[in-house]
């Protein structure tokens, strides 16, 4: 009996001009009916050229086949070559032997059409029924991965359902046609921890009832321990090592696999330094790795108990209310003060335009972040969380309450007033790619808010004051010149951080800024926040729906649900003992990187 999938020998570059890069070196795996095979590495490791190679869907030229075979077996017997298949008989297998679910689902749906429409139109092309038939088995399908009202969601369009909803129409149209084999590419980067979750097991419980085999690719090795069989890690073009969860998990024998095991925060106490693949292993100029003793965690400068303190002038010590209150102590003002913050969105509205009724994005939400306090904002999406965060600088104005800076209520100034204050309050976005301009340079984009707000004096001097900040996010003189597609998305990242400090905020709003990241990417950018925390001093509201991110990185917790606060307090108490059922449930979704006991 053959595999349903075997890969031999697979190489592949991409040719610019007369150069040929290599992306893949004579890579070999198999997959079998009922196995579920993770592919796992950062991005430009060659998880997704790999995939794209399976279905043909790399663009020839520029992309050149340089060895090896891929063999496709239906029936168990001989594997036909799918690189020796002609363009119509690729059409054949395409989204009906062999289907694909993409990590963003928005680019992959045609936002003109309805969701329901597009999942008929994959029927039709590859079986011989009616509408009306394809029509039913549509709705059975969304029926099948739990989509709230299948019926009325066929109508529906893409920008109408969350992205947790957008990837399970995904799913329904790869297994429209029963296939044989499912490619899950990144399928649930950026989505919720319970929302991904589900996913996984909804991917699970399908591929059990069809026996259909499963090639997860991620970048998380925390996450594929819950689905997968065996496990690939990519690095750089090559798989470096490949073994049976159990094996790879237990004894991970290269020093990049056991580098992707540590770098997870749910891993690591708040005090520890996040290891990185730097404190692992090093490469040598022709491309080698050599292999490095890991060394402790370095303990964080932060004590992470949710007390801060700061002398005045009198040398008086006054702290912030956190965790414990010493004796003689007396409290310092709030640097953000939210009171009853409301952010209500019209969503029906009477004949004349007046809403009836209200969308309560932010429902009478208050509390206070500190000077030098990292407060942590997490919930799933929906929640309210990114609306909160804007709103707080106003980038998206309140319906009511009050939002007081430095002791003054922003909700009460004139445009030209809070355009005055804005160089103290600075944003770090989630893709920091769609936030820089393409056609600028790193240093005029650093440059023209300095150059807005009267900063740096001349052009030498912000230049010179650019450069330090680059240095400061471990970027250097030579990106100053350079346009934002020239860099990786950790270092884009960086970059983004690299904007919010150059005007030297006292506070920063972090909105999902490492959550599409890899991990071991994160580790690094989770540690460059906290080394900047300590050099420039400010306070920092970090939104994300990962809450083992939230409590690595922060003093106090808040937990949104529904416009409004569900818990709040100190970081480690929050999560080591959560008092509600919805952080509890957060908490339980979490990967822990723990193979569960059905799968050893």
């Amino acid at each position: 009996m053959f595999p349903l999938l075997s890969i031999q020998n697979l190489g592949i570059g991409f040719r610019q001009e007369k150069k040929l890069t290599p992306a893949l070196h004579n890579i070999s795996f198999s997959v079998n009916r009922g196995e579920t095979v993770a592919i796992v590495g950062e991005s430009g490791s060659g998880k997704s050229v790999t995939s794209l190679a399976i279905l043909q869907l790399l663009p020839v030229p520029p992309a050149e086949y340089t060895s090896g075979s891929i063999l496709f077996s239906a029936q168990g017997e001989a594997g036909v070559d799918l690189l020796r298949l002609s363009e119509k008989e690729m059409q054949a297998v395409r989204g009906n032997q062999i289907s694909m679910i993409f990590q963003e689902p928005m680019t992959s749906l045609n936002p003109l059409y309805t969701c329901g429409n597009q999942v008929m139109e994959a029927i039709m092309l590859h079986q011989a029924v009616s509408a009306a038939a394809a029509k039913q088995k549509t709705v059975e399908l969304f029926e099948k991965v739990q989509l709230p009202e299948p019926a009325a969601m066929f109508s529906r369009f893409p920008h109408e359902i969350s992205g947790g909803q957008k990837q399970r129409v995904m799913i329904a149209m790869a297994m429209s046609c029963e296939p044989l084999l499912l490619i899950a590419d990144e399928p649930t980067t950026a989505l919720d921890v319970t929302v991904q979750q589900n996913i996984l097991r909804l991917i699970k419980a399908l591929q059990a009832e069809k026996d259909i085999g499963v090639i997860f690719i991620s970048h998380d090795l925390g996450l594929v321990a819950e689905i997968a069989d065996r496990i690939i890690v990519m690095f750089r073009g090559e798989i470096v090592e490949q073994n049976t969860t159990q094996a790879l998990f237990t004894n991970p024998r290269h020093p990049y696999t056991r580098a992707l095991l540590e770098c997870r925060p749910v891993l690591h106490a708040k005090e520890e330094r996040l290891p990185v693949v730097g404190d692992f292993m090093e490469m040598n100029e022709d491309g080698s790795i050599i292999r490095k003793e890991r060394q402790p965690g370095v303990a964080k400068s932060k004590a992470g108990n949710g007390l801060h303190k700061e002398q005045n002038s009198n040398a008086e010590i006054k702290a912030v209310p956190g965790k414990t209150e010493q004796e003689g102590t007396a409290y310092v003002h709030p640097l953000v003060e939210v009171q009853n913050l409301k952010v209500w969105f019209p969503s029906e509205r009477k004949r004349r335009g007046t809403p009836r009724r209200y969308i309560k994005a932010v429902d009478d939400v208050s509390f206070n972040i500190y000077k030098g306090e990292m407060v942590g904002l997490v919930g799933e999406s929906g929640c309210g969380k990114t609306t909160l965060g804007r709103s707080l600088l106003r980038l998206i104005d309140p319906t009511g309450g009050a939002v007081y800076f430095k002791k003054q209520n922003l909700l009460h100034l004139s445009p030209a007033q809070l355009r005055h204050m804005r160089k103290d309050f600075q944003i770090i976005f989630q893709d920091p790619y769609s936030s820089l301009n393409p056609r600028l340079t790193v240093g005029s984009a650093i440059q023209e808010a300095m150059y807005i707000h009267g900063l740096g004096g001349s052009n030498k001097g912000r230049r010179d004051w650019i450069i330090n900040i680059l240095e400061k996010v471990n970027l250097n003189a030579d990106h100053y010149n350079r346009y934002p597609h020239e860099f990786s998305g950790g270092q884009r990242q960086r970059i983004g951080i690299a904007r919010a400090l150059a005007l030297r905020p006292s506070f920063i709003v972090c909105d999902e800024s490492v959550s599409a990241l890899d991990v071991s990417v994160q580790a690094q950018v989770l540690n460059l926040l906290n080394d900047v925390k300590e050099a420039f001093g400010f306070a920092a509201l970090f939104i994300s729906h990962d809450l083992s991110v939230v409590r690595y990185i922060s003093d106090r917790i808040l937990v949104m649900y529904q416009g409004k606060i569900e818990e709040t307090g100190v970081a480690e108490e929050v999560y080591n003992a959560p008092q509600s059922a919805y952080t509890k449930r957060l908490i339980a979704a979490i990967p822990r990187g723990i193979p569960p006991p059905g799968l050893l």
